[in-house]
């Protein structure tokens, strides 16, 4: 059975948020130190949001596979006659 299009989870909802609420906020100005107990919540400095992008990695076979497949390669099958 299929699923609904309406159901699919979307890669847009998957992103990461450009917008902070004011909570993560205060919390970054927390570990950065430029939050003081005293201070108001309202009219927050800007906060910036890093974008961390994931490099794909490349699996390289092991020795053993690559000589086992060059030796595949090399060796034709022999028919039963």
């Amino acid at each position: 059975m299929s699923i609904h299009p309406s159901l699919k989870v979307d890669s847009a909802s998957s992103q990461q948020k450009s917008v902070l609420s004011r909570i993560q906020r205060i919390k970054d100005l927390m570990k950065k130190g430029k939050w003081s107990d005293g201070r108001a919540v309202t009219a927050l400095p800007k906060t910036k949001v890093i974008k961390i992008k994931a490099k794909k990695v490349k699996e390289k076979p092991a020795e053993g596979e690559v000589k086992a497949a060059g030796t595949e390669a090399a060796a034709p099958e022999k028919k039963k006659a």
